[in-house]
């Protein structure tokens, strides 16, 4: 009976004539299915992606290069490889901070439980990290003044927890990922993170993957360059329906040009939000619905090829349901079911369980019910969250190699822009000695813009020497300084990026 209750509504939703439901109705162990497949479907992917990541920028794998995966490779890369599985771990972080101290938790919990926790960060994350331990607090941390990396992908990669928990309510995802997710992001690397909850709960009310995909954009602002790319893609699969590689090229085209990762810019190297969402949903459309095909294409088109996978892996999942995940790609998934992830104390089988409890507790609070074995789900119409856009109007000048040992005497250079990025990094001079932290004074055009501390530590560490934008278009001058010099240490720069005026920030 129960299960005659279900089918009619699922299907309901399914239709392209019918509009969506008010509520939908779930057994506890159809959404639990969907919870497990979302979680494990995350992880049997960015374990196959994790070879290519980073490995094939600018171009894609080409359709004749083998992809791997055999039984066992999974546990033997969560065991041997740990350090892979940061879409995890990092989405963790945020799980137990809700199982510790419920679902009001507040952003400081998550935050300062990001900034301890004892695993490495980069990019965003790593800049958010660093703002935190260094007095900038949430949202400051990711707002993309104080952190040049708000547009990459990092909170996008941490999502899925936020839509997870969320079945068929974008709008409460939405809610938890604008306090978490501005922790580390701003503007397009916020709304990748947006976007994939989104996904994830129109996953458990639909299969239909272009409903999917175009439902959950409607979370997003038209006028941001992050909805521009995503809608190009669908336009493109329109116009390519059958040839995802042209698609590829046309973002190529389009989007690939990085104008702020300081790693990116001027390099094929692209770990920005939109063009890695837009690769998701490449995948997406074009594997339309297919595990298999869907999570090679993700892989095959490169850049950040573990974890584009691992949201399309987790998305499918979510939609498939874990029992319908083939079983090809659960070749040692039992195997590895009960290893913690690195850096937690959980493991999949413990976050199914938490997963699903903490699933429950939001359907409740939105209008939902439990009652017995039946989940009545009210389903929400999605809202398009706030607008924001980061690095406005700036452009990429040039990129000058300085290599100076600050250490050993200041530094100082000229430029005429609007902004300018210095990268650099500490060393310990013996491997042995202790951390040390450098603290230097950072002058622009002869006034003290701020004393910065740089530890030598990776984990605490300061990914650019220091960095200003929003100056008035002329030439200025840089000076660098270090406070307490020390010989056992380093304190090296390496080059200088200089931005200019762009006066219109979409892409043409």
């Amino acid at each position: 009976m129960k299960k005659l209750i279900f089918v009619p509504l699922f299907f309901i939703i399914l239709s392209a004539s019918a509009q969506t439901p008010q509520q939908i109705t779930f057994t506890k162990e159809q959404l639990k299915d969907k919870i497990m497949g979302g979680w494990a479907g995350q992880t049997i992917a960015v374990t196959f992606g994790g070879p290519y990541e980073f490995r094939f920028n600018g171009t894609f794998i080409q359709d004749y290069q083998p992809l791997v995966w055999y039984d066992g490779y999974l546990k033997k890369t969560m065991i041997e490889n740990p350090g892979l599985y940061d879409d995890l771990y990092m989405d963790l972080t945020f799980v137990d901070v809700f199982e510790k101290y419920g679902l009001d938790a507040p952003v400081d919990s998550f935050a300062n439980a990001f900034a301890h926790a004892g695993y490495m960060l980069w990019h965003a994350n790593q800049a958010a990290r660093y703002n935190l331990l260094n007095g900038i607090k949430a949202p400051q941390s990711g707002y993309w003044i104080n952190n040049p990396h708000a547009d990459d992908i990092d909170y996008q990669i941490e999502s899925d927890f936020a839509g997870l928990m969320s079945p068929g309510m974008p709008n409460t995802a939405s809610r938890i990922s604008d306090k978490v997710g501005h922790i580390m992001n701003y503007g397009d690397g916020w709304y990748g993170g947006v976007f994939v909850g989104a996904m994830y709960t129109q996953a458990f009310i639909s299969n239909d993957i272009q409903h999917i995909v175009n439902e959950a954009l409607k979370t997003i602002p038209a006028k941001s360059t992050y909805y521009q790319c995503i809608h190009d893609v669908i336009n493109w699969h329109k116009q390519y329906p059958s040839d995802w590689h042209q698609t590829w090229f046309e973002l190529q085209k389009k989007w690939s040009s990085e104008n702020s990762c300081p790693d990116g810019v001027f390099k094929a190297f692209d770990i920005d939000a939109k063009l890695n969402s837009a690769y998701v949903v490449l995948a997406l459309l074009y594997g339309n619905g297919d595990y298999t095909k869907t999570l090679k294409i993700a892989t095959r088109c490169g850049q950040d090829a573990d974890c584009n996978p691992s949201t399309v892996g987790g998305i499918l999942g979510a939609m498939l349901g874990y029992e319908k995940i083939p079983v090809y790609w659960k070749m040692g998934l039992k195997e590895a079911e009960s290893i913690d992830f690195k850096y937690t104390t959980m493991s999949l089988n413990k976050v199914y369980e938490i997963g699903y409890k903490h699933a429950l507790e939001n359907i409740k609070r939105n209008s939902g019910k439990v009652d017995g074995d039946k989940i009545t789900i009210t389903v929400q119409k999605s809202k398009t969250v706030k607008f924001e856009q980061g690095f406005t109007k700036m452009k990429p000048l040039e990129k000058t190699e300085l290599s100076h040992d600050i250490n050993a005497g200041e530094l100082s250079f000229d430029f005429t822009g609007t902004g300018f990025v210095l990268k650099g990094e500490t060393e310990k001079k013996n491997g042995d000695s202790p951390d040390y932290t450098f603290e230097v004074e950072v002058m622009i055009d002869g006034e003290k813009a701020e004393t910065a501390k740089l530890p030598t530590n990776y984990t605490t560490r300061r990914q650019e020497i220091c960095w200003k934008y929003r100056l008035a278009n002329k030439k200025h001058s840089v000076n660098v300084k270090v406070l307490n010099p020390s010989k056992d240490y380093t304190l090296n720069s390496s080059e200088y990026l200089v931005y200019g005026n762009m006066t219109n920030t979409a892409r043409n």
